[in-house]
This record gives structure tokens, C-alpha cells and sequence, in this order.
């Protein structure tokens, strides 16, 4: 079992690992021991996430979400497994942490008097600079 939060946590059932051969350095051992980790989540068939939770972390998840709704990540840090295996889950818990805060809504404003002012006299400028750009009178 999986501790998100105090309220919150995620059963071994929903969670699936892989064992890979990792890319990069290594020499020998990285041909014969399988140390990067492929951990999958099925988020979407997951009873402990509500539905906003899930949309939330659907949108921050990005590429690794997959079509039928799981949250696949992939660690190849190290060069030992069970390291690995233990950046893959905490990766998966801080991405939950994160979905699970709210947005706060933003509250539309206007601008003031005095910038619409500014923003008006720059306006008249530019245009008074760009109107001197014409031809000039032979006379």
C-alpha cells in the first residue's frame, strides 16, 4: 500500500511494476540486470481518486497517461532497482499531491483609469512618429 496523504492511500492492486534494461551508463551490468523500473498505475479504475483528482492528474500526467486510463512511469536513475523502484513511487505520489490541490479560481479585473490613459497617450506617440514617416514636400 502506497501513502499518499494522511486520508489517502493506494492499494498494491492497482499498481503494477516492470523490470527493464536501462539505458546509459553502466558497462557490462547494464546488458545483464534489469534496474530501470516501469511503474504503472490505473488511475482511472482507481476507487480512491475522485473525479476532479483524476482529471487533474490526467492533465499534469500528460504523455504518460495511456488510452485505457493508466499513469505510466518510468526511472532509469540509478543503477540499482530497488532505488529505482522507490524514485518511481514517490514520483506517483507527489504527481497525486499535486492534482489534489485545488486551483484557486482567478477573479477577472479590470484595468485602472490611469492605464488605460498610459496605454492611450503611447498609442497617439507611435502614431504621431509613424505619420512623420511620409514623403517629404519639395517645397
Amino acid at each position: 500500500m502506497l501513502r499518499i496523504t494522511d486520508t489517502l492511500h493506494i492499494e498494491d492492486w492497482e499498481l503494477t511494476e516492470q523490470f527493464i534494461r536501462a539505458s546509459g551508463p553502466g558497462g557490462q551490468n547494464v546488458n545483464k540486470v534489469s534496474t530501470a523500473v516501469e511503474l504503472r498505475f490505473e488511475a482511472e479504475r482507481s476507487p480512491n481518486l475522485p473525479a476532479p483528482v483524476k482529471a487533474r492528474l490526467k492533465r499534469l500526467a500528460g504523455r504518460r497517461w495511456s488510452k485505457d486510463g493508466a499513469l505510466i512511469l518510468q526511472v532509469e536513475d540509478t543503477r540499482s532497482q530497488a532505488r529505482n523502484r522507490e524514485i518511481a513511487r514517490e514520483r506517483l505520489a507527489e504527481l497525486i499531491r499535486k492534482a489534489l490541490e485545488k486551483p484557486r479560481r482567478r477573479i477577472a479585473t479590470k484595468p485602472t483609469l490611469g492605464s488605460k490613459n498610459r496605454r492611450i497617450k503611447a498609442k497617439k506617440e507611435r502614431g504621431e512618429v509613424k505619420a512623420m514617416r511620409g514623403k517629404v514636400d519639395p517645397d
